[in-house]
């Protein structure tokens, strides 16, 4: 997580230094002297926030690398929306509010002069626009707040939500331009308005980018389904790909968006197959989560058509420590299938460089003949399987990997489940004693 945190509050600190700079003099404590300064920082802050989540959500792969990853960006991208949002919340209170209060009678609006002549025609032409930039940035900001905070609701469908957060790529047009016209005029000739400026470029770059549909496509490839598989209870779905030439390879523990059905949109699944460029396969387990996915079985067909973007994720196995510990809880499981596959694939036998590996696999319920394949797969690539049905076994603890691994402070810790299972494991290694940085765990969230 400190990637993305130290991303987030240097982020913000360069936009409040650089506008900081540029204020010749802190104003006086009083309603109208404070609306200005208000009104241009919380405008500079959401106009920033949006530009760097646009520039996100195109999924760079020279940004995924800094941060850790494509959950990291995802993660970082969420925190940048509420950051708009209560930034525009503040931007339009200060300057809608403050002339509702002047109607109400609460607040007496000083006397001022008239505006100073333009200096040029471009500065003429900007005054023009004015009155429309203010209008349109007030409706365009009533919309994109609907959809940010439909975007935090975890129920609001997941086909809908990809449908209309494409939208707010519209609405940040508009809020450029709003920011061009707005923003105070000597803050261009000033470090402010340079980051600004560059923002808003890279901003709008993305948002046409993202309204064409051009998300992640240097990274998408055609495929068909070669074979799919589910349980008797419908709960998972094994699902195969055959690609057309161009997949880069994978390491295990990645994951890809896969393209089903264009009204549906792309949905981010972990490759559990190591990757063979002479078969150009990859396979996946999908667990019935939601509508889409529980539909999966019956709308999937071999030799349909697909497309596969990616691959995505960096958690991948890469540690320093002298062994290491897996705990994939439920589903949660898929990454380390992969990375099995890629183990029991080595010439030379050894496992994860010759490290020693425990794995843990809570499910609350599972057939015994999965299980049995599971430590037997395991088994076969030098890892020492620990597998648990809850009803049974109880819930797994920090307590029994400890007891059953004895060297577990010497390890590294990859956790792929429910994230506050994952959350919660960590707390309590870390209230023993155990390094934060060698807790791994997928965030796999993409909203």
């Amino acid at each position: 997580m400190k990637p993305i945190q130290y991303t987030l509050w240097g982020f913000l600190a360069l936009l409040a230094a650089a506008w900081f700079l540029a204020e010749a003099r802190l104003p006086e404590w009083t309603w109208f002297a404070m609306r200005r300064p208000i009104v241009q920082l919380s405008g500079i802050v959401a106009a920033g926030a949006m530009s760097f989540a646009l520039l996100l959500a195109l999924r760079p792969a020279w940004l995924e690398t800094r941060l850790d990853g494509l959950d990291k960006m995802y993660r970082l991208h969420k925190w940048l929306g509420i950051v708009a949002l209560a930034a525009a919340t503040l931007h339009w209170w200060w300057a809608q509010g403050t002339k509702w209060m002047v109607g109400w009678g609460w607040l007496a609006r000083p006397v001022r002069g008239p505006r100073p002549a333009a200096g040029s025609a471009f500065a003429a032409l900007l005054d023009a626009w004015r009155g429309p930039a203010e209008h349109a940035g007030e409706w365009a900001f009533y919309g994109a707040a609907i959809l940010l905070v439909l975007a935090l609701v975890k129920r609001f469908p997941y086909r809908k939500f990809m449908r209309t957060h494409s939208w707010l790529a519209a609405f940040y047009l508009v809020f450029a331009w709003h920011s061009l016209v707005l923003m105070r005029r000597d803050y261009w000739a000033k470090p402010v308005g340079w980051l600004v400026a560059a923002l808003l470029i890279a901003g709008t770059v993305s948002a046409v980018l993202i309204l064409f549909g051009r998300t992640g496509c240097k990274r998408k490839l055609g495929g068909r389904v070669a074979a799919l598989a589910h349980d008797a209870q419908g709960h998972r779905l094994s699902l195969e790909l055959e690609l057309e030439p161009g997949w880069p390879g994978h390491a295990a523990g990645q994951f890809a968006f896969v393209t089903t059905d264009p009204r549906e949109g792309a949905h981010p699944y972990t490759i559990v197959s190591a990757w063979d460029a002479s078969r150009r396969q990859l396979a996946f387990v999908i667990k019935a989560l939601g509508d889409h996915t529980r539909e999966l079985p019956r709308t999937l067909r071999v030799g349909q058509a697909v497309t596969v973007e990616g691959p995505y994720g960096r958690f991948t196995f890469e540690g320093p420590e002298k062994r290491q510990i897996w705990i994939g809880a439920g589903i949660g499981i898929t990454p380390f299938l992969a990375r099995l596959e890629e183990l029991r694939a080595r010439q030379d036998g050894e496992n994860g460089g010759g490290v020693p590996i425990d794995l843990f696999h809570p499910v609350a319920d599972a057939a015994k003949e999965a299980l049995d394949k599971l430590a037997a797969g395991a088994r076969a690539a030098g890892v020492t399987p620990h597998l648990l049905i809850s009803p049974r076994d109880g819930l797994l603890t920090g307590d029994d990997i400890r007891a059953a691994v004895p060297g577990w402070k010497d390890a590294g810790i990859w956790f792929c489940g429910p994230a506050n299972f994952g959350k919660a494991l960590r707390a309590d290694f870390i209230a023993q004693g155990f390094p934060p940085d060698a807790f791994r765990q997928e965030l796999f969230e993409m909203r």
